[in-house]
């Protein structure tokens, strides 16, 4: 993209910096007592359904009658307004962990759909340090205790559901990415432009019927009036492992590095901690998030371990038909995940 073409800076809620809303509760929502009760309510009557599917996949198997109207409100903050909300007060000390996984996804239901997250299909996410090592090019950074950095997910919104935290470490980081492309425009816009051209991301393993081992994808992209963006630096830089996979330019290396470096002033970003009960709800397009490194607890049963969903969400934005690379159909309400030959949707438990 030429300079004199880049789309102009980037206004409205998603465009906040981190020390203004960290200052702030209005991204907070308390589930109330009565709220509890009818997700309790909603749950039982699923498990008492005869002949009923692995989960509440949809809102309505999973009828909120008082609650729906707020989770559509949160649906079009995520969308449309600040990109984010941390809803606290999901009672997972009292419940199983089958109960409070169920309840985590009837409640997304009623924002989304759910989409596989990884080629075995699984539609409910275990977050937790499996002991893997993020140097094997086919291990997934958050099955180890590392510091992720700042990506995006390949849906419309990821939520998370903090069963157990860490004892230290693991905070959530937030940073808007219409701020992160103001910053670069107005500092280097020659760079800004370089993250509108395609870039390889390597796919570790997981590879679409038809397609490469890597995609290649613009980091920002201008559509229908719409910044998305769409980064995870560690999947770019191992691409470079494929031989046939583009080879990074310096200035996209110059380009990636600054706006890693941006990602990482916290004048820009703000950390949130997730403790039990709550639930983060991210939208892609307009955020990135980042997990610090933690340390773990020695007992296996204190550990730490979220569950996660990626959601297709209706009335999203339009995504630019690069997009189908990853996100397979475009369907605004049906779209994105992982989806690989001989793939079934399944949800796992535990």
């Amino acid at each position: 993209m030429r300079i004199e073409d880049l789309p102009p800076l980037q206004t409205g809620p998603a465009a906040w910096y981190g020390p203004d809303v960290s200052g702030r509760t209005d991204w907070i929502v308390e589930l109330s007592s009565s709220d509890v009760a009818e997700i309790r309510s909603a749950l039982d009557a699923w498990k008492a359904r005869p002949n009923r599917g692995p989960a509440p996949l949809k809102a309505a198997d999973f009828p909120l009658p008082q609650l729906a109207a707020r989770l559509q409100t949160i649906r079009s903050e995520l969308i449309d307004g600040r990109g984010f909300i941390l809803m606290k007060g999901m009672p997972v000390r009292q419940w199983s962990h089958a109960d409070s996984a169920m309840a985590f996804i009837g409640l997304g239901a009623h924002l989304g759909l759910a989409r596989s997250q990884n080629a075995k299909g699984h539609l409910l996410g275990h977050v937790r340090d499996v002991g893997l090592a993020s140097t094997d090019p086919n291990v997934r950074i958050y099955q180890t205790h590392e510091r992720q950095t700042f990506h995006t997910d390949s849906c419309d919104v990821v939520g998370l559901l903090c069963l157990r935290p860490a004892r230290s470490g693991g905070d959530s980081l937030l940073v808007s990415s219409s701020t992160l492309y103001n910053e670069m425009r107005r500092r280097r816009p020659d760079l800004a432009a370089v993250l509108f051209e395609p870039v390889p991301t390597d796919r570790r393993g997981e590879i679409p019927a038809g397609m490469k081992p890597w995609f290649e994808i613009p980091v920002l992209n201008w559509y229908q009036g719409h910044l998305t963006a769409l980064y995870q630096r560690q999947y770019v830089d191992s691409s470079q492992r494929l031989p046939e996979a583009p080879r990074l330019s310096a200035q996209q290396i110059e380009a990636l590095d600054l706006f890693d470096a941006l990602t990482n002033d916290p004048a820009l970003h703000f950390s949130m901690r997730l403790d039990e009960g709550d639930m983060q709800f991210v939208h892609n397009h307009t955020m990135l998030h980042d997990r610090t490194a933690f340390e773990d607890w020695s007992d296996p049963a204190q550990r730490r371990y979220l569950l996660r969903l990626w959601l297709a969400v209706p009335g999203a934005r339009a995504l630019p038909p690069v997009f189908a690379q990853r996100y397979g159909s475009l369907t605004v309400g049906d779209r994105g995940g992982i989806v690989v030959p001989g793939m079934q949707p399944t949800v796992e438990m535990a």
